[in-house]
């Protein structure tokens, strides 16, 4: 059986793909890219039909952190000319995250830059959290304040937020050569904090660090065990001022094929096209919402992305629509099985359920997971495990099942996008990206922290 059709197949069960097969994803040319979203996009939409969550950043507090991520404008020692804000007032907050909800948002993400809060800073979050949802009635606010101690996720929680995000970014194995002051196990702790206070948990990667193929493959299957609700998948914005300046990795065929091969092994959950898709997929975005579900409007934390009203009018002329805030994000199963905010019951696209935004559906029926052939048989994978099955979102491993895969495809390990001069998978080394693209890295100068009008 031919790969694409096997992952398909799959995909539609909800069982990952092997290791083998989604570095195999990776390798494919770009002669076979338009197969590889036509694929990818059948598992897209019978989990979530053309729907697009639209999603709204507000940095709380920018610049000026502690941490040192080779990857972000706001690091310790950064000579990227950004804004630089200590704590927006909740009111300002409110009033920011309020042009993102006019423009369609349905989240709203409050950011900001530090290890982690100070239980004073918890405090002053939770305020803004009430402020923001007393001012956009029904808006889903996500937190993102870094690393958690015991206790903060319980009271975001009770403070009224829906879910929280922390990233994984890259491998375990390479998450030292990326950032020092802290570690891999610390975010990985931090997300479980946010699962078990009840918060649906988000938490995604960012490709084009110089990572190979098999560093991407690990991270994907990091954050499949660890079963966040959204995946957002980043692509490396190299900001001069950075270490990460001179990492221009990417390729609109490249970045296609990352999305692919996660909604590949995550099939049922929130892929976010996020931070660098107008500089790295560029005019092929449209081609994306074939993979992702789910995208930022307007801008970033500290970089302008593409204006809010051609967000909208690229959705549209790609055939999909926006997600109204009485649709369920998420399918009905990871309800079923516990998903949080945006998941009260979500619709399989192809399938009979249909959705109620106020909880699940068929109260007290038994769990069968999703049936697309209607002959009853129980479906493995999130909401759906069999008795021997590990934790949602990690179905193990099937065995092997005969079907073709790249020849010498070597065991992944973890992270992104491949070194230069690496080798990754399949023993060919990616088309470079055609030279830095710098004109498109633009530094925001207008929203939150400014007296101009934000960009939604």
């Amino acid at each position: 059986m031919d790969l694409l059709d096997v992952l398909v197949e799959k995909g539609l069960r909800r069982e990952p793909p092997t290791r083998a097969e989604a570095l195999a994803v990776l390798a494919t040319s770009d002669d076979d890219l338009l197969d590889v979203v036509a694929a990818a996009g059948r598992v897209r939409r019978h989990w979530f039909g053309r729907r697009v969550k639209l999603n709204y950043l507000v940095n709380l507090k920018s610049g000026l952190c502690p941490e040192d991520c080779s990857y972000c404008s706001q690091r310790l020692g950064s000579k990227a000319d950004i804004l630089k804000y200590t704590w927006l007032k909740p009111e300002e907050a409110a009033e920011a995250a309020a042009a993102g909800v006019a423009g369609g948002a349905k989240r709203v993400c409050l950011v900001a830059s530090g290890r982690g809060p100070t239980d004073r800073d918890v405090d002053r979050v939770s305020r803004t959290i009430e402020a923001v949802k007393g001012l956009n009635e029904g808006v889903e606010v996500c937190a993102c304040l870094g690393l958690l101690a015991d206790g903060q996720a319980e009271r975001l929680r009770d403070a009224g937020a829906d879910a929280y995000n922390h990233n994984l970014n890259t491998s375990e194995s390479t998450y030292g050569e990326i950032t020092t002051t802290h570690t891999y196990a610390d975010r990985v702790d931090t997300v479980e904090k946010a699962h078990g206070a009840g918060l649906s948990a988000c938490s995604g990667l960012i490709a084009g660090m110089g990572e190979s193929d098999e560093d991407l493959v690990d991270v994907v299957f990091a954050l499949r065990a660890l079963d966040p609700d959204s995946v957002p998948v980043n692509f490396l914005i190299p900001f001069e001022g950075t270490p990460l300046a001179e990492e221009w990795n990417l390729t609109p065929q490249r970045a296609l094929r990352i999305l692919a091969m996660v909604r590949f092994v995550c099939p049922d959950v929130e892929v976010r096209l996020a931070g660098g898709r107008e500089v790295h997929l560029r005019t092929l975005q449209p081609l994306a919402l074939h993979l992702a579900n789910s995208i930022f409007l307007g801008d970033y934390l500290t970089s302008e992305g593409q204006a809010g009203r051609a967000d909208l009018e690229m959705i549209a002329d790609a055939g999909f629509e926006v997600e109204g805030t009485d649709t369920p994000t998420l399918p009905r199963h990871r309800a079923e099985a516990g998903g949080a905010c945006g998941s009260a019951c979500g619709d399989d696209a192809q399938g009979p359920c249909g959705h109620d935004a106020q909880g699940p559906c068929a109260d007290g029926a038994p769990d069968r997971g999703h049936d697309p052939a209607g002959d009853g048989a129980r479906l493995e994978g999130c909401g759906g495990h069999a008795p021997a099955a590990g934790p949602c979102g990690s179905a193990g491993e099937p065995a092997a099942t005969g079907e073709p895969v790249a020849a010498g495809e070597p065991e992944p390990s973890a992270g992104s996008e491949p070194a230069a001069g690496s080798e990754p998978a399949g023993g060919s080394v990616p088309a470079a990206a055609a030279g830095p693209r710098t004109d498109l890295v633009t530094v925001r100068r207008r929203g939150a922290g400014t007296d101009l009008a934000p960009n939604a």
